[in-house]
C-alpha cells in the first residue's frame, strides 16, 4: 500500500513537472521569439516570479517520491525508479545552474537594454530548457513504465470469482 502511494505520488508530481517544461516549451518559447524583445523580457520576468516556487516544488516532490520509492523496492523496480529520481534531479541542476543564472540576466535586461548578444545568450537558455524538459519526460515515461510493470505483475483482484451454481437449488428460500 505504502509503494503504490509513494508511486502515485511519483507519477503524479514528474508527469506535471514533464507537462509543465513541455508546455513550455512547445508553447511558450515559440511564443517568445515571435514577440518583440522587450516585450519577451516583460513576460520572462514575470513568469519566473511565478515559476520559482512552483516548479522546484514539483522537482523537489518528483525526486524525492521517485528516489523514496527506490528504496522501497527491489531488483528492476528500485533500477527504474532510481533512474528516474536521478533524471529529476537532473532537471533541477540543469535549471540551477543553465537556466537560473541566464534568468537574471533577463531580469536585469528586461530593466534596462539586452547586450549585443543577448539572442546567443536566449538560445542557450533554449537549449538548457530544451535539456530539462528531456530529462523531465524522460523520468515521467520511466515512472508510467515501473507503474505498468507492476500492474501487469500483479494478480487481477478487480473481478470477482464466479459463483459455483448449484441447478437444483432454489434460490426463493428454504427447500419444502
Amino acid at each position: 500500500m505504502r509503494t503504490r502511494l509513494i508511486l502515485g505520488i511519483a507519477l503524479l508530481s514528474t508527469g506535471l513537472l514533464a507537462g509543465a517544461f513541455g508546455y513550455g516549451a512547445a508553447n511558450l518559447v515559440p511564443t517568445f521569439n515571435s514577440v518583440p524583445i522587450d516585450m519577451r523580457l516583460d513576460f520572462h520576468t514575470e513568469l519566473m516570479k511565478m515559476n520559482g516556487i512552483t516548479m522546484q516544488g514539483a522537482m523537489a516532490v518528483s525526486a524525492l517520491s521517485a528516489l523514496a520509492l527506490a528504496a522501497l523496492t527491489r531488483e528492476r523496480a528500485r533500477v527504474l525508479a532510481a533512474t528516474a529520481g536521478l533524471l529529476t534531479v537532473a532537471s533541477f541542476l540543469i535549471t540551477r545552474f543553465g537556466n537560473v543564472p541566464i534568468n537574471g540576466r533577463i531580469k536585469e535586461w528586461a530593466a534596462t537594454a539586452p547586450p549585443a548578444d543577448y539572442a546567443e545568450i536566449l538560445r542557450r537558455w533554449e537549449l538548457f530548457n530544451d535539456a530539462r524538459t528531456c530529462t523531465a519526460i524522460v523520468a515521467f515515461a520511466i515512472l508510467i513504465s515501473l507503474a505498468l510493470r507492476r500492474t501487469s505483475e500483479r494478480p487481477n483482484i478487480a473481478e470477482p470469482a464466479m459463483a459455483v451454481s448449484n441447478p437444483g437449488a432454489s434460490t426463493s428460500g428454504p427447500p419444502v
